[in-house]
């Protein structure tokens, strides 16, 4: 069954065979890098969102020190419906071992995914985190959920 497919697709000679959706990062959406000033700016808007909802919430446990790394999109380049969001955190905690001098760290990171609703069109996804109180509340396109309720699951 496997070989029967493979030449299917290879010969494109299949019936009724799906779109096969090609992915890629938003900041290349809808052509290269295209998409980039538009979504280092969501990317930048988040950051200071995090920034002040941090010390209130998410950074008061064992880690007060976490920090975003990166926010990443991808998007189906074909029909501009997104795929998913990961943002990306790390965090630190050291302390000396008094017996032999080192420095023991505990550096964990966090993979943050934001709670889209399938179907969720790149368009209507910067629409929606436009207006609101910021970014990280605004509700998502087709959904009840924010950014910041993804982070809450995940953090």
């Amino acid at each position: 069954m496997f070989v029967s497919k493979l030449c299917c697709l290879l010969l494109a000679g299949c019936v009724g065979v799906a779109h096969s959706a090609t992915y890629i990062d938003a900041v290349d959406y809808p052509d290269h890098e295209q998409g980039w000033d538009r979504f280092y700016d969501l990317e930048h808007r988040l950051v200071r969102d995090f920034d002040d909802v941090c010390g209130d919430t998410f950074c008061e446990g064992d880690f007060s020190n976490i920090k975003p790394l990166r926010y990443r999109c991808s998007v189906d380049q074909d029909t501009g419906i997104m795929g998913e969001c990961l943002w990306v955190f790390a965090a630190s905690e050291q302390a000396i071992d008094p017996s032999s001098g080192q420095v023991v760290a505990d550096a964990p990171v966090w993979r943050c995914r934001t709670p889209l609703a399938d179907g969720t069109r790149i368009e209507d996804f910067y629409l929606a985190l436009k207006a609101g109180r910021g970014a990280i509340h605004a509700r998502l396109p087709m959904t009840d959920r924010s950014i910041y309720d993804g982070l809450a699951d995940c953090l």
